[in-house]
């Protein structure tokens, strides 16, 4: 039975990214299947993921997700794989604003629906007794999330390192210390404004997945991490498509303008019968004329709005689709594609595909952030009138007109009316929302 572990911190930045991706890369290198997951909304981490085990990475979203949908996942994950290493989202218990009690779409509470162990990466910059008063308060908080080990970072030298060790054995015993890294500037991932620089933008990537995993190697014990994994409680069930598939041929926008797509959705689609056939906007690339449905994931078209807007190709061949009435559905960059025209952060304007009324503006940003409930508001590519939907929203475009029907009625996580999102126009659709479960 495959055996699972959570890589969880007590906040962002603290490198638990970079020692997941180690250990992915080291396992994988020594011939065992490893396979990962990654908690939360966050389509950027699982590519980096991918590349290190060379197996599919899904997200595990305890608020987004139904618990068969999760559960589906997870089974599917464990297929063939002897251990799953899931890293966690932000801090330990950082999710939605809901009411105590409810799923918030935080690690803890996949670790409590999974049962998985709890492996924590603590940054140990400026501290030395005081790293035991953080370990001590993360493992005792909530009842069912079990901290079974601890990775220290940024390190520096023996002496702090025999200082934290003394006084984390007399404050946790029960936790396993599992190593402490020294600072290594060489594994510091680049970010930009909606997160870590894009797997299929680093050249460097083999280079940097080897350094993280010669660092792992050299400064972990790997026995002991892996001793500590454990089955998952969950019921493993049959696979739950997350989306209705918008038709049976469906033609996907695939490149680095165009990469924030849940590897759940795809596979969903696929389990339910449709043909998958990526294309790319960048290389000129039109929708399969056969395509009778075209999604446009989100990404970064704001960095290639130039580009796009002179690729006569694709744009002429998405209003093609539409015309002869294949589903197009956009969401956040795919939107703004769909739309008339887009301003980049210099202040210029590039056409877009024009098929729905949006103009969007990167040149004064404004973040839009936070988990979506959304119900459609009339029948198009997604579904029937009054389909519910869990998603994201994370943003930075300024919606300068946005003039048609509109798609979906919004809500936050807590329920709050947020009013309505997206726009609608006969076969064509869109919004920011980056939808992640059908409900």
């Amino acid at each position: 039975m495959t055996r699972g572990l959570i890589i969880a911190a007590p906040s962002s930045g603290s490198g638990k990214t970079s020692v997941t991706l180690g250990l992915l890369r080291l396992l994988a290198g020594r011939g065992f299947a490893v396979a990962s997951a990654k908690v939360g909304p966050d389509y950027i981490d699982p590519a980096f993921h991918a590349s290190a085990s060379g197996r599919p990475c899904f997200n595990l979203d305890s608020w987004a997700m139904r618990p068969q949908t999760v559960a589906g996942l997870a089974g599917r994950l464990a297929q063939g794989a002897e251990l799953l290493i899931c890293e966690g989202v932000m801090g330990l218990f950082d999710g939605a604003f809901v009411p105590v009690g409810q799923p918030d779409g935080s690690t803890a509470d996949l670790a409590c629906l999974t049962g998985w162990p709890v492996v924590m990466v603590i940054d140990g910059r400026g501290m030395t007794g005081s790293a035991a008063a953080v370990l001590a308060g993360f493992a005792c908080l909530r009842p069912g999330v079990r901290v079974a080990g601890v990775v220290f970072n940024r390190v520096m030298g023996e002496r702090h390192k025999a200082a934290i060790a003394e006084a984390c054995r007399a404050a946790c015993p029960e936790v396993r210390l599992l190593g402490f890294l020294p600072p290594d500037p060489g594994l510091e991932i680049p970010s930009r404004h909606l997160g870590l620089v894009q797997a299929c933008e680093r050249t460097d990537l083999p280079a940097f997945l080897d350094g993280a995993a010669e660092l792992v190697g050299r400064h972990l014990d790997l026995d002991g991490l892996m001793e500590l994994a454990e089955p998952s409680c969950l019921a493993a069930g049959p696979p739950s498509p997350p989306l209705a598939p918008p038709g049976g041929r469906i033609a996907v926008a695939s490149d680095a303008a165009f990469a924030f797509c849940y590897a759940s959705v795809l596979e969903g689609w696929r389990d339910a019968g449709a043909e998958v056939m990526p294309f790319s906007p960048l290389a000129d690339q039109a929708p399969d004329p056969s395509a009778d449905a075209v999604y446009l994931p989100g990404g970064y078209p704001e960095l290639h709005a130039g580009r796009l807007a002179g690729n006569a190709g694709f744009l002429g061949g998405l209003r093609a689709a539409a015309a002869r009435g294949a589903a197009v559905f956009g969401e956040c960059g795919g939107y703004m594609v769909l739309g008339r025209g887009l301003e980049d952060a210099k202040g210029e304007r590039h056409a877009m595909a024009g098929l729905l009324g949006l103009e969007t503006s990167f040149a004064k940003r404004k973040i839009h952030l936070g988990y979506r409930r959304a119900r459609l508001l009339a029948a198009g590519p997604v579904g029937q009138a009054g389909q519910g939907f869990r998603g994201h929203e994370f943003h930075y475009a300024t919606v300068l007109s946005e003039a048609g029907s509109p798609l979906f009625h919004i809500q936050d996580a807590a329920g709050t009316a947020l009013g309505t999102c997206g726009l609608a126009a006969g076969p064509v659709a869109g919004s920011f929302i980056h939808l992640i479960d059908r409900t």
